[in-house]
């Protein structure tokens, strides 16, 4: 059956209102035919989250609304292995302080600190070293990373080849981790694999239908405003630091200010509704966002250190990389498919941004 995670906001709970609640939906819960897993509550906050195994949403909607009121917000389908890889559990703490009725109470925030880290496509480092050189540095950054999220408490998440997730319950351990990841890798090693870091912090439900997933996708926009020798990390996280934390090692990190944070939100989002459409272009990029050419050029030069036409063209070959990998190896759909009009103006393009032309990478990917 599938699992599934809610959230619910609720102004004012405390940890035994929460405690009674889920024990309130257990008592219930074979009639719906779920299982109550457990639950996170940040009292401060004033939200919660379950983790419910049931038929379907409406069901957990159903069964929450019958057992107590409280209607979830939000609900979306995860993995057990995703949530205790993010969140350290899927079942109640073995802690719990029991109350005088023999009610588990626990008050555990969701908030998870996340360690995005980028780096080139693994396909194209081998074709630009060889493979066995490839392999070997690839293998010296992996072990860094995994020794240093393990030593700092850190849990690994997600690696999909070019990059690792790894969630951390503090800012301060997180941070520390991607600073000694930065001391362990050589700058040389850092720059051929253009290795990038960003940290964020949020919960696990939020806009997005994938756990953690607005967390994760704003990490990822902000490494591509990272430096192989400096990490990048919102205000938010800044803010979770303890005292000067931040002031000794700002020469390694570049905290976003939320001002440049919202433009970053509403860029990226204006490019990923945009991508596919040949027409989009820097004239219809201002005008999506509301601003002057001569604005967003000094924004894309001040945060990604490229003029707004090259950023568009750069994110549609990355795109286009990606559909390569899942279109069987169709070239000219790929090419109109990411915002190219021409077959040959695109080819030139791939071969100058990453190396080798799009058939020779479909060759190197089998």
């Amino acid at each position: 059956m599938p699992i599934y995670m809610d959230i619910h906001h609720v102004p004012g709970i405390e940890a035994i209102d929460l405690a009674e609640a889920h024990r309130k939906d257990m008592l219930i819960q074979t009639q719906y035919q779920c299982k109550c897993m457990t639950y996170w509550v940040d009292v401060d906050r004033g939200v919660a989250f379950c983790l419910i195994e049931a038929p379907d949403k409406s069901t957990v909607e159903e069964m929450h609304r019958k057992s107590h009121g409280l209607v979830p917000n939000k609900i979306i389908e995860v993995k057990n292995e995703l949530v205790e890889s993010f969140l350290g559990r899927i079942h109640d703490p073995e802690n719990a302080t029991l109350s005088g009725n023999g009610l588990k109470v626990f008050s555990e925030s969701a908030v998870r600190v996340l360690l995005v880290t980028d780096m080139i496509d693994p396909v194209l480092l081998r074709h630009e070293l060889g493979v066995e050189r490839a392999n070997d540095l690839l293998t010296r950054q992996y072990s860094a990373i995994r020794k240093e999220c393990a030593t700092h408490g850190g849990r690994e998440v997600e690696h999909a080849g070019d990059g690792f997730i790894a969630s951390f319950s503090s800012a301060a351990n997180a941070v520390s981790c991607a600073l000694e990841i930065q001391t362990k890798m050589s700058a040389t090693d850092r720059n051929t694999t253009a290795f990038k870091m960003a940290v964020n912090a949020g919960e696990p439900v939020a806009k997005s239908d994938r756990l953690f997933g607005d967390t994760i996708q704003l990490a990822r926009r902000l490494c591509t405003m990272a430096s192989s020798n400096r990490v990048v990390v919102p205000s938010s996280v800044k803010e979770l630091l303890a005292g000067d934390f931040f002031q000794k090692v700002q020469h390694n990190a570049m905290a976003l200010l939320p001002r440049d944070l919202g433009l970053v939100q509403s860029l990226f989002n204006t490019l990923e509704e945009n991508w596919q459409d040949t027409n989009f272009d820097v004239t219809e990029f201002c005008r999506a966002l509301a601003i002057s050419k001569s604005q967003l050029y000094r924004a894309t030069i001040a945060l990604w250190g490229v003029p707004p036409n090259q950023l568009l063209k750069e994110f549609r070959l990355d795109k286009a990389r990606d559909l390569l990998k899942r279109q069987s190896g169709n070239i000219a759909q790929t090419t109109f498919d990411s915002g190219f009009s021409s077959p040959s103006y695109f080819t030139k393009c791939f071969k100058k941004k990453f190396g080798l032309l799009p058939a020779m990478y479909l060759d190197a990917l089998h």
